[in-house]
Formats: C-alpha cells, structure tokens, sequence
C-alpha cells in the first residue's frame, strides 16, 4: 500500500513513475561499476602490501573475508549516492532518481535506509521487487519501508513539445516587412507615383502642369470648357 498525503505533493513527471525494465538496467550498470570499483581496490591493496611486506596476497572469492567486505561496498556505493542526490551512477545514465513518496527530495538518512533495506528484495526470494510489476507507484519492500519511489528524473513531453516549437518556427526570422504604398498623383496623362525618384510630377509640378483659370465673377464658364469643348 501507498499513502498519498496531497494531491499538490505527488510525484509529476518529470516525474512518471520509472517502470522495471528502465529500474533493472539501471541497477545491471550499477553492479558492474561497483564490482570494477571494487577489484580495482583490492588490486591497489594487494599491490601496496606486497611492496611493504614482500609477499602477495591472495583474495579468494569464497573467503568469508572477501564477502562481508563486498557486502559493506555495495552498501556505501548505494547508500552514499543515493544520501547524496537521489541518484546513482546507472540511474543518472538513465534519467532516474530517488524521491520521497510525496515527490520530494530525498532526505540523506531515507537513502541510506533505502541501501540497508535493499538487500530484502533478494532475501524474500524475489517477492520484495514484486511491488515494482504490480503497484501503480512501482515501488518495492524496501521503498516501502524507506519512504521512496523512483521516478524519471527528465521531463520527456516537455522537451518533446520544445522541440517542435523550434520546428515549427518560420525559417526566416527576420523577415523584411512590405514597405509601405506610395502616394499616387492623377495627371491629365494618366496616374503617377508623386514619390517616385526622377519623376516629373511632384506637388510643385502639379502646380506647373497647366494652366488654372478663374472662373468668372459672372458665373461663365472659361473659353474652350464648355459642353463642345469635348467633342
């Protein structure tokens, strides 16, 4: 079972609840890099004491010894990480992270009662991870027990909506807009642009353009603009 304290305070996803197969990968990755880490110590060990003693040693996989040592390691590697950020080597490679049920971050001490609680998924047989296939938070025994989830620590839908925003941008930003309509003068020879560079016709050659009679006091209409003046 899972309590929910407030809906303000679920795990969002960024915070999609991460599924087995993603969680599975990420732990292989883990235990690979931690096995490497720990070989390569005790190589540096037993170099460093055969050059102080002279003699080597002999670390032998089924030595009592050797395991509880390993077992402490694996504990560190986890539990350090985890204390840390949230996050391992293998779960960041992913875009995984430890929270709190509720969605927040991680308090250090749940991550180190999260690697101590660990071990209980293999103890049980397999049933502690059963939790992970089956619950909708996907959390295990040992979430349970500490109080965490894992959850995809990136936001997949908003980068993928970001991304074609930026397609969808038109291919010239910086398009010129349409320069303006120029003013058009109406001569006896037809229309003219008046800005037009060069022309002739202008505010000042309007007024040049041709004579401009009067009309008369008495009302009479100018020579040759009479009704027969068009025909």
């Amino acid at each position: 079972m899972s309590v929910r304290t407030h809906p303000s305070q679920w795990v969002s996803a960024q915070g999609q609840y991460a599924g087995s197969a993603s969680r599975f990968a990420a732990y292989l990755i883990d235990l690979i890099a931690s096995t490497v880490l720990y070989l390569l110590a005790l190589a540096i060990i037993s170099f460093v004491v055969q050059i102080v003693t002279g003699s080597p040693v002999s670390w032998h996989r089924n030595n009592i010894v050797v395991v509880i040592i390993y077992v402490a390691w694996q504990f560190l590697y986890f539990g350090f990480q985890w204390a840390a950020d949230g996050s391992t080597w293998g779960m960041a490679l992913l875009g995984l992270q430890v929270v709190r049920a509720s969605g927040t971050r991680l308090d250090p001490w749940r991550g180190w009662v999260r690697s101590l609680t660990f071990p209980l998924g293999f103890l049980t047989l397999g049933l502690g991870f059963l939790g992970i296939l089956v619950q909708r938070e996907h959390r295990a025994l040992y979430d349970l027990i500490a109080g965490t989830t894992v959850v995809y620590a990136w936001d997949a839908r908003a980068a993928r909506l970001r991304f074609l925003a930026r397609q969808a941008e038109p291919v010239v930003a910086g398009a010129a807009a349409p320069a303006p309509a120029k003013p058009v003068a109406v001569t006896a020879d037809g229309p003219s642009l008046a800005g037009q560079a060069g022309s002739e016709v202008g505010p000042d050659a309007l007024a040049e353009a041709g004579p401009h009679p009067e009309p008369s006091a008495t009302g009479e209409a100018p020579p040759g603009t009479g009704p027969a003046a068009g025909q």
